[in-house]
């Protein structure tokens, strides 16, 4: 798909997991033991031909400058695609100025050289699967001057009540982006995807930066709902948005599901992500495995249900994990029963036997902590 590159945006102001969010932003986030979030999203890209993709990324880099690398692992084209981390370098003196409008207008002039005429933007905290070229042909099919992309859900009273949602009229246009009230159990949850002309997209940029130092794109597309054609396309399939910390919990949890996972992962549609070279899971004599995912470069002596393990975990002899998410390197002691938490990378819980969290508020254990 020559036509469109691709923007990755952070998540923004609205968006916030607790605990992992001090450590690094949510598009580096493990998930289901293997990946990062922002796989999801760049997979999607090259998956549909986008080979020109920038990932904005405003605090603690770190680990998901690592993780992307140069890209390679994406299967991006080598001669003339490029994976291109960008950053938003002002000292902002608080988060409510340190929009997407501001990194953008930081690289306007990265953007601008981009030779494409249209642009595909999706969000790195939102976890799902879509064709975005056939979504491009729509759009340009359709005449609109933006295409929006959404899911409808009737769980709107109790989850993603920190996304936006998209008020729509009977001719598919889009009147309205207000957020998540929780006021109504049906809603179509706006999954921060836009497509529409590069031209169009920089006026926006331009326009938010000069009415509002505030504003986020979000903010300016729902402040022009009514000047232009904004259009709003279905999405089919498994979808989840990792805007708090119970629904990173549960959507790690919900792909154990195996239905739910052949929704997500389908065999002509790989996900991309770094590896690294590790020897297969061994399951030692007395150890038990139900109802898990479990990744490689594990040693299991113990008993594991119901649970996502990350890569390198140790589960030590007569341990317990139950209804747990579990990232890579951790080490759960001897004895130890561990159940309903989140585990940070690299914690020791080799101390306390009995780490129990209530199953509707999951604990988490912080990275690097022994217990």
């Amino acid at each position: 798909m020559s036509k469109a590159f691709g923007i990755v945006n952070f998540a923004g102001n609205h968006i916030s997991v607790d605990g992992l969010k001090e450590f690094r932003p949510v598009g580096a986030f493990s998930f289901l033991g293997r990946y990062r979030v922002i796989d999801f999203p760049i997979s999607n890209m090259s998956n549909s031909g986008i080979d020109n993709i920038e990932v904005y990324i405003r605090r603690k880099p770190r680990s998901l400058t690592e993780h992307l690398g140069t890209g390679r692992h994406y299967n991006i084209n080598s001669k003339r695609g490029k994976l291109h981390i960008l950053y938003t370098e002002s000292n902002m003196v608080s988060d409510l100025y340190n929009t997407d409008i501001a990194a953008y207008i930081e690289n306007l002039d990265v953007i601008e050289r981009v030779p494409y005429p249209y642009v595909v933007i999706a969000p790195s905290y939102m976890v799902y699967t879509q064709d975005y070229s056939e979504l491009l042909q729509t759009h340009i099919d359709s005449g609109a001057d933006i295409t929006l992309l959404y899911h409808s859900v009737d769980t709107a009273k109790e989850e993603f009540l920190n996304c936006y949602t998209l008020d729509i009229n009977k001719q598919k246009g889009v009147d309205a982006i207000p957020l998540n009230r929780g006021n109504a159990k049906n809603k179509n949850i706006f999954m921060d995807t836009y497509v529409m002309k590069k031209d169009l997209f920089l006026d926006l940029v331009n326009k938010a930066h000069k009415m509002s130092g505030m504003y986020s794109l979000v903010d300016i597309v729902d402040e022009m709902c009514h000047e232009l054609d904004i259009r709003a396309v279905a999405h089919r399939g498994y979808f989840a948005a990792i805007s708090d910390f119970n629904s990173y919990y549960k959507s790690n949890m919900s792909l154990i599901d195996l239905k739910n996972a052949t929704n997500l992962f389908v065999n002509d549609w790989p996900i991309y992500t770094r590896t690294n070279d590790s020897c297969p899971t061994q399951y030692f004599e007395g150890s038990s495995v139900k109802s898990s995912v479990i990744s490689n470069g594990c040693l299991i002596e113990g008993s594991v249900e119901n649970s996502v393990i990350g890569r390198g975990c140790v589960i030590k002899e007569g341990a317990v994990v139950k209804n747990c998410v579990i990232s890579a390197d951790v080490t759960i002691g001897k004895g130890v029963h561990a159940e309903n938490l989140v585990v940070d990378k690299h914690a020791r819980l080799i101390r306390g036997k009995r780490v129990i969290a209530a199953p509707d508020k999951p604990g988490y254990i912080r990275r690097g902590d022994t217990l």
